[in-house]
Formats: C-alpha cells, structure tokens, sequence
C-alpha cells in the first residue's frame, strides 16, 4: 500500500514546447554548465500555456530546484548592459566570504573611479575627490544607484587594476561553464559585455545560493542619498550636496513578493532585468534581456516581468515533501543483507549551497527531494520506490538502483534517483551459494511502494 507523505513544507519567439524536444536542445549545451532540470512531463500542460512577451529573449526558474519553465530564445548573445553589475558584486562578496575584504572597510576613492571620469551617459553614485566611502556604501551604489563609478571602485578595492578584475570575471565566468557570457569592463556600459537569458539566470541563481544576504543588503534597498556629510570633507559637511536616488527595479515598489535583482539599458541591448520574487515559500527567477530602446522599452521590460511572474505564480510551486528515512531493499551474495540509500543530486547549486535566508528557500537542501509541482497539484501526495531486483554484491558506492516517485491521485508528478550509501561487499562462499539457490526461485518485484 502507498502512505501520504508529510507536511510539503514552506509551501525569438519560442516557448518550452515539449520536454523531449527542449530537453533535448538542453542537453546538448549542457557542457556549459547551465540550466541542467529540464522541467518534469506534468509540467508540460503549464509550460505550453505560458505567456507570450514583446522582449527579444527570457528565462524563468524555480529558484530552490533549478527546474526550467520558460525559455525565449535563451541562447541569443545580447550585451547585458548594468545587469553585470551582478557578477561585479559576486566577485566582490567572495573576497568578503575569503576574508581578504570587509564591508565597513574604507574604499579609496581614485580619480578612476570620480563620477566626472566615467564615460558619457554613465548612470552614477556621484562618487568624487576628498570622499570616505566604505565597501559597504559602494555595493548600494551598485545595486541602488548602479553607479557606473562605483563599479570601478569596486574593481579597484578587489584587484590591483580594472583590468585585472575583469580578468577575474571572465575566469568566474568560465568556471561556471558559461560559452556565452564575457565581460570587457565591470559596468555594463559597453556593448562587448556579453550574455544570453540561460547563462545569466544560472548566475542569478548561483548568487543567491552563495550570497542569500544579498537580497535584504543591497538589491531590496530602494533609496540611497550619497554623499552623506560624514562622507566629505570638513568643510564641506555643511552642504555635502547629497543626491537621493531610487532602486531602478520598479517592480520592488509595484509587485508584490520583488526583493531583487538588477536592471540594465544600453542602446546595443535595449531594457534588461533580472527579477526574483518569492511567495509563500516558492521562489523565480527571470531574466528578461533586450525589451525594445525607446520611450515604451521599459514599461515593455516591467510588463514582461509582470507577465512572467504572474503565469508563474499562478501555476507552479516549490514542494519540500517530508520523505523521512529511504525504503531499504533486499541485498543478494552480500556480507549485508539489506542496501541503503541516499537521493541523487540533480542539482549542482544545492550540495553545500547556502540555501536559506531567514524563511526564505533559494536553493533546496542537499539530500532533499524538493521539486517543482504543479500549484493546484502540491496537497495530497504519496511515495513509492522502484528498484533494480534483484541487487546482487557487489555494488559500488553511489550505484544508480533505483527511483523514489512522487504522485498524486493523477499521475507521476516527480522521480529522483535512489543511490547506494556505500560499497556493499561479496559475502562469504556460503552466503553466494545460498543465495544462488535461493536466487533460482525468486520472483522479481518490479515495482515496490512503501507501506
């Protein structure tokens, strides 16, 4: 018989049209190190339904599982303009995590970093000489202001020089398996920065994993006044010309559930964003690049973010069911008799991750079978087990031998490979014999539930 589970926890133009056809192109690319959960078969019905949008390319995740829900041309090369912004911040709370960089550690403030040196249309923190700043007030002018200047700041309190730093991004970039994503500068303001909707939704969630403080310190900031009189100089502190400036994430003020990330506008790339939000435990992801330039681009840009999320919210959700201790099953010609399991982790982000902040979960927790469901499907759900029987000894650690499955009174809703806890040894000469006796009379299960 099949138990109910417990509690489920905290509760260009191309769609994700069939799983096999876009897992397929997924696959394929997925040397790159991206977007590896194609979406499971009773989310197609959901997917096909999905929103059409005017911007040139999008993606959107579940944020805690990885899985893929909407794919617009997410391949598309297209600048990602203040959007880098994000990868200058990654770099800069590493060397925060590594200890070689605190964020109320006082930044020098160089003339390549002075608001008047930055190029002609630089969106700016109005940093300038005879200034005292913090890491701390640079990383808001970045996620706040996204200050051109205080992207060069923050090179230049990590590496010796921009350039360095930059070499710095690129080789995160690659590390990440990212073909795609390059960078020539740490602002965005140039059209040789390069992404693609895929690769910058890995980084989104990636950051998150690693940084999941970041949403309250910096990206949900929705005002910062700089510079402030303790910031100048003495004589200076009477009328420090202190300028307010406000999130250019429009979404934090008019959506609920927005506590993030960046946006982005060049001419080269149009309006770009990258939103996350989260309800009632579910968390997305959406990256939305090249909305058209122009007076409408970015009521167009905040549209297809609303757009997005709204379909999201209204048809998915993030399932933590309770599985509690693995089924074990029989062990044949072993100096055990019964093998033990563990979940495959499909997920690379969630082994060792930093996946909650407060109540909030960005990435599942190693071990766990978290999944995206269906949001009128995530009630009543059961557990069953499928094994490889019989399991003969002996058996490597981490041998694929089995699939945990859960369901509900509709259909197969998530499936999680079962693997070996540990080598599982031969028994003795007579354990084998018998076994092989034994083995001659045996009938296979092929499909076992829990009880």
């Amino acid at each position: 018989m099949r138990r109910p589970l417990g509690s489920c926890g905290l509760c260009g133009s191309w769609l994700i049209i069939l799983l096999l056809f876009f897992g397929e192109s997924i696959t394929a690319q997925d040397n790159r190190g991206v977007l590896s959960q194609p979406p499971q078969a009773a989310l197609l019905p959901l997917i096909e339904n999905a929103p059409e949008i005017v911007s040139r390319a999008a993606v959107v995740l579940d944020a805690a599982t990885g899985t893929l829900l909407y794919a617009k041309n997410p391949y598309d090369e297209i600048p990602p303009a203040s959007l880098t912004k994000l990868m200058t911040m990654h770099l800069v709370q590493n060397e925060i995590n590594a200890g070689r960089a605190d964020l109320d550690e006082t930044v020098s403030i160089t003339p390549e970093s002075w608001a008047i040196n930055q190029p002609r249309g630089s969106s700016l923190m109005f940093l300038g000489p005879g200034q005292t700043c913090t890491l701390r007030d640079i990383m808001l002018g970045l996620a706040v202001c996204s200050g051109n200047d205080a992207a060069i700041a923050a090179a230049l309190a990590c590496a010796p020089t921009v350039d360095d730093f930059v070499s710095m991004m690129n080789s995160e970039a690659l590390r990440l398996g990212f073909t795609v994503t390059r960078f020539t500068e740490p602002s965005g303001i140039s059209e040789h920065n390069i992404t693609c909707a895929a690769e910058f939704a890995y980084l989104c969630r990636y950051y998150l994993a690693m940084h999941p403080q970041a949403l309250e310190m910096f990206h949900s900031v929705r005002e910062f006044s700089w510079p402030r009189p303790e910031n100048v100089a003495p004589n200076f502190r009477d009328d420090p010309h202190t300028i307010t400036q406000y999130n250019r994430n429009n979404l934090l003020r008019t959506y609920p559930g927005v506590d993030g990330m960046k946006t982005g506008y060049i001419d080269e790339s149009g309006y770009n964003i990258a939103l996350t939000a989260e309800r009632n435990g579910t968390r997305f992801i959406a990256v939305i690049l090249g909305a058209p330039t122009g007076r409408s681009g970015e009521r167009i840009r905040d549209d297809d973010g609303r757009r997005l999320l709204d379909w999201a919210f209204a048809n998915f959700k993030t399932v933590y069911p309770e599985i509690g201790k693995l089924k074990e099953t029989r062990l044949w010609k072993g100096k055990e008799k019964t093998v033990h399991f563990k979940l495959a982790q499909p997920d690379p982000l969630a082994a060792g991750a930093a996946f909650t902040s407060g109540n909030t979960a960005f990435i599942a927790p190693a071990g766990s079978a978290a999944f995206t469901a269906p949001a009128n499907r995530a009630q009543s759900l059961w557990v069953s087990y499928e094994f490889t029987d019989p399991l003969i000894a002996p058996l490597p650690a981490d041998y694929p031998a089995g699939s945990l499955i859960i369901s509900d009174e509709q259909s197969e809703l998530y499936r999680v490979q079962l693997l070996t806890d540990k080598v599982y040894e031969r028994g003795n000469i007579f354990r084998r014999i018998w076994d092989s006796l034994r083995l001659l009379f045996y009938r296979p299960a092929a499909f076992q539930k829990t009880i």
